[in-house]
């Protein structure tokens, strides 16, 4: 057999074990919705609030079955297997290591989780698999260990294609780069000390079900773990709904705590949702000054002001993080504040990190976009964007007056 032709079955086994196990994540979200319905009508049922929440996974039985080993790296180069931990709970994390949508919301539960375990946690091993087939080195699962601050945190594991496409397939976790886009299924694994697959999680695109997500690890670990201590409770597992661009106005306290601004409401706004750890790869302060440069023509103009919103659930620790936006905030005049639960993000549907979002005086988004933009590419951009909504907002105006 040629070696297209290998490469070809390979591509195409790992599509079907992804159908498989999208179709496998709709049943489990249709019992979900069963479940929720039953409770709805039927007050005698009793659903745990986990159920009611989409923005995390209380997670799928494995079936105990042995958990396949595998020889790989970590981001220091040492050799590392999965046989090496038996004794231990191991959670292990399929991460894209040049993710900044969903991953870091997987390492931040994780994380968090262990803090939720206390001593506890000297029990567990944290385990990530590089999931992006373009960028295997040491070097790229090094860069994302130190961007997250997860040096002596966990061991972030990576190999020859090959050897990641073994763990891949024994593990069914879907992984393509297509056009140099990496698609890949946000999954964890809970491994108990015997070496058994116990339990199965996929991430949910929620920046506030990371903390509820970490509650959920802890405790299912906290089970496995020798003498299976409590985990802390911090977090709960209830529903939180997000503030959409049409919620009533919220006062958020500017980083340099001197003052407030207000997000929302029936002025207009362009949001900037950013995180500190992009200054590794971009300088953060630089792409805020842009922001300023847009603001000052903004104002010639009379298009919406700016505001940038940092991902506060994303970041490795919050007291460093605010740290270094109070220094922002004294060199950026755009305001900038915190989403510290995560439901601005969510309600304005932020899918990764730099994401801008115009919203219209009317509660709708208008416009969003991924990346940074210079000053002028963003001026060109809500130009256009604001052009075209023009006619339907004012047809939305005329008919709110409407008696």
């Amino acid at each position: 057999m040629s070696n297209f032709s290998k490469r070809w079955l390979l591509c195409a086994s790992m599509i079907v074990v992804g159908l498989i196990a999208i179709a496998a994540i709709g049943l489990i979200r249709l019992d979900r919705s069963r479940k929720f319905m039953t409770a709805r009508f039927d007050a005698s049922v009793n659903v745990p609030a986990a159920d009611f929440n989409q923005d995390i996974d209380r997670g799928t039985f494995a079936g105990d079955t042995s958990a396949p080993d595998f020889q790989l790296v970590d981001q220091a180069g040492r050799e590392t297997s999965l046989a090496q931990y038996r004794g231990k709970v191991v959670l292990i994390a399929f991460v894209d290591s040049q993710c900044t949508t969903i991953c870091p919301l997987t390492t931040e539960s994780m994380v968090e989780a262990l803090r939720l375990l206390g001593p506890a946690a000297a029990d567990v091993q944290l385990l990530g698999i590089n999931a992006n087939p373009l960028a295997v080195k040491v070097s790229d699962v090094a860069a994302y260990t130190q961007v997250h601050r997860m040096q002596g945190k966990w061991r972030f594991l990576t190999g020859s294609l090959p050897q990641l496409e073994r763990v891949w397939r024994d593990y069914h976790v879907y992984v393509s780069a297509i056009n140099n886009n990496i698609d890949h299924q946000p999954a964890m694994v809970l491994i108990d000390p015997l070496g058994r697959e116990h339990e199965v999680y996929l991430t949910q695109m929620s920046y506030e079900g990371v903390a509820p997500q970490a509650q959920i690890l802890a405790d299912d670990i906290a089970k496995l773990v020798r003498g299976q201590p409590a985990a802390a409770q911090r977090f709960a597992l209830d529903y939180v709904p997000p503030l959409s661009p049409n919620a009533a106005p919220q006062q958020m306290p500017v980083a340099n705590r001197e003052r407030s601004i207000s997000v929302g409401g029936p002025d207009a706004q362009l949001l900037l949702f950013f995180a500190s750890w992009l200054d590794q790869s971009s300088h953060v302060a630089a792409k805020l000054r842009d922001l300023d440069h847009f603001a000052a023509g903004a104002r010639r103009n009379g298009w919406p002001s700016p505001i940038a919103v940092d991902e506060l659930t994303t970041e490795a620790s919050a007291a460093s993080a605010q740290k270094m936006l109070a220094q922002l905030s004294r060199a950026i005049r755009t305001p900038i504040v915190e989403d510290a639960d995560g439901r601005l993000g969510d309600g304005y549907q932020v899918q990764d990190l730099p994401w801008y979002s115009l919203r219209s005086s009317g509660g709708k988004i208008i416009w969003s976009h991924d990346g940074w933009l210079s000053s002028t590419e963003l001026r060109h951009e809500v130009s256009a964007a604001l052009a075209k909504s023009a006619p339907r907002e004012r047809t939305e105006a005329i008919t709110r007056r409407r008696p």
